[in-house]
């Protein structure tokens, strides 16, 4: 079964403001987490200044031979990246979905103040059936 194993939200500053862990596989303790959004936060930096192509976003997919790592960014730059098994389909249309859900549910209320951590319940939530419901797809298919 093609899972996903951890999903990340990186503010436009780098700051890691939301961790999942969905899988059992690679685990990871809190520090462990923050070092791999800031590191990604600073490759996906340097990937826009480096890239020969004008007006490049950054990088989208990084595939390494046990893991492939999706990433989408907002407009306001908020980063979505998730890890998952190589090879995993449609995950750019989750990570989308992910955002609409962070919008809907975290910018949204009234109590989040902006680039600081994610604690809402209803964000939570759907976002479980959103992972839930992507594996129930993937093992349709």
């Amino acid at each position: 079964m093609a899972a996903i194993y951890s999903l990340y939200i990186i503010n436009k500053s780098g700051g890691l403001i939301f961790y999942k862990d969905c899988g059992t596989k690679g685990r990871m303790d809190t520090n462990d987490s923050l070092r791999v959004a800031s590191l990604w936060h600073s490759m996906h930096a340097i990937s826009q200044q480096l890239s020969p192509v004008n007006g490049c976003s950054g990088i989208d997919l990084l595939q390494a031979d046990t893991f492939d790592l999706h990433c989408f960014q907002s407009l306001p730059g908020t980063k979505f990246f998730v890890v998952c098994e190589p090879e995993t389909p449609h995950m750019e249309s989750l990570l989308r979905y992910i955002y609409e859900l962070y919008t809907d549910y975290v910018l949204k209320n009234p109590f989040y103040e902006i680039e600081m951590p994610i604690r809402c319940e209803l964000f939570d939530i759907n976002l479980s059936q959103a992972v839930q419901s992507d594996r129930v797809a993937l093992l349709g298919r």
